[in-house]
């Protein structure tokens, strides 16, 4: 559990350290410049792939759109997360009875059929 522990967060410390390092929490400009060339490198093999597959690959979204993509649904996931958290009473009581259903049923003597 210790060990498991640490792989984490020694995974999750490389994930920052190396985002860091590519320009993920610099400047806007940084962020651009790295969206940019990895729209750049990604390009030829999407180019590859799509002569393969029978459908149409959509192209990636414009640093605009992308930006609005990201605004969108981290918003989303805020709304999500508290919505969650509004509902959480409702669902710790609908857990309790269906546990409580279940403890009862067990402690019926088992039918003979």
């Amino acid at each position: 559990m210790v060990v498991g522990f640490l792989i984490r967060t020694g995974v999750v410390i490389g994930a920052v350290y190396y985002t860091k390092k590519t320009g993920v929490w610099g400047s806007p400009e940084e962020t651009e410049q790295l969206y940019n060339d990895i729209k750049d490198q990604l390009r030829p093999h999407v180019n590859r792939l799509e002569r393969h597959l029978p459908f149409e690959v959509p192209s990636l979204p414009r640093t605009e759109e992308f930006s609005f993509l990201a605004k969108h649904y981290y918003n989303q996931s805020v709304k999500n997360t508290f919505h969650f958290i509004e509902m959480l009473p409702c669902y710790t009581g609908q857990l309790m009875k269906k546990a409580k259903d279940t403890f009862e049923n067990f402690s019926q003597p088992p039918t003979s059929q």
